[in-house]
């Protein structure tokens, strides 16, 4: 009877050896085969092994033989995953932040097995990142999943929010008073995984940290905000909430200099209109949510730029530079 059961599995088997032995530069013939299928307890000769291939490429499994004295034999050709595909999606797992040390792990083995044994040793790299940290939090890829689950089914949730405290844990705030919240989106911006969401009590539309969110739960209400998120542009609204941090939305205009060009492109979106203002210099009039998070981007290019209107927003930018500089004042005196 274990003879027959594993005459039954040899094509598996054979499919098993192809997949994870094999690949372009590492082909196995009839004998290599034959041998592999003895360690499984499968004994087979050479037709049946002929058979079972053919029976594997009429299943749309694409097995490549190559004539050689030297190398020859069987190998399976196309693949879920191209090995550069694989290797791009090794590299997004090792750099992004949000997913944790542990998860990262079990992801990218996961991956490997998506290549042979040869070309997986490949993926067994580690990509450096300047100043990336990765998170401990390990309740993202449930929370994602339940947030999914809500848009899905168009339903509201609720959950607490949480924010860093000087011991350095995570606190409720609010004093642990649960947020209801409608989710329109998931938003992965600066690293970090986002839910947009409309806020019915305060009447606007609102983001929340993901890996800040606890204790999710799926409320029977239907989600409102539809009107609000009717005409929502999500890559717009990305663009102007610098940080993620909100503020007044309001449209400003700035001066850069001609080699910012690209800066502003990557900030605002490629359809963003270049005014020339002189040989060296070019207008552009953006929305963007006016905070603090906003000044520090301008601070951060120097005299590459200059806010140039409306006027209350250059005064509150003058404001916020000069509270930094008194701050440095008051400390050396």
């Amino acid at each position: 009877m274990a003879r027959q059961t594993s005459q039954k599995l040899k094509v598996l088997y054979l499919l098993k050896i192809l997949t994870e032995e094999t690949d372009e530069k590492h082909p196995l013939g009839a004998a290599a085969l034959l041998e592999r299928l003895a360690a499984y307890g499968v004994q087979a000769e050479r037709k049946s092994v002929y058979d079972d291939i053919e029976q594997l490429r009429g299943f749309g499994c694409d097995i490549v033989f190559v004539k050689s004295r030297t190398q020859g034999g069987y190998y399976l050709g196309s693949r879920e995953f191209e090995l550069p595909e694989l290797k791009l999606l090794v590299d997004a797992v090792q750099a992004s932040k949000f997913i944790t040390v542990k998860k990262s792990r079990e992801l990218i083995a996961k991956l490997e097995r998506f290549a042979s044994r040869e070309e997986a040793r490949q993926l067994q790299r580690q990509v450096y990142v300047a100043g990336r940290i990765k998170t401990e939090q390990e309740n993202i890829y449930y929370n994602v999943d339940a947030i999914h689950r809500a848009l899905q089914e168009q339903v509201q949730i609720s959950f607490s929010y949480m924010e860093w405290g000087l011991d350095g844990r995570l606190h409720s705030k609010r004093e642990g008073a649960s947020y209801r919240i409608s989710p329109w989106a998931l938003l992965w911006s600066d690293e970090n995984y986002y839910m947009i969401g409309y806020d019915e009590t305060a009447g606007m539309i609102k983001h929340y940290r993901v890996d800040k969110m606890q204790a999710i739960e799926m409320c029977r209400e239907k989600r409102t905000g539809e009107e609000a998120f009717a005409h929502f542009d999500l890559p717009a609204y990305a663009n102007r909430t610098f940080g993620m941090y909100g503020g007044r939305v309001m449209q400003v205009r700035l001066v850069f200099s001609n080699s910012l060009a690209g800066v502003v492109m990557d900030r605002f979106g490629k359809d963003t209109r270049l005014r020339p203002v002189d040989s060296g210099h070019f207008a552009v009039r953006v929305t963007v949510a006016v905070s603090g998070q906003f000044f520090g981007w301008l601070a951060g290019l120097g005299n590459g730029v200059r806010l140039d209107g409306p006027q209350e927003v250059t005064d509150a930018y003058l404001a916020h530079l000069q509270g930094i500089t008194a701050a440095y004042e008051k400390a050396e005196q």
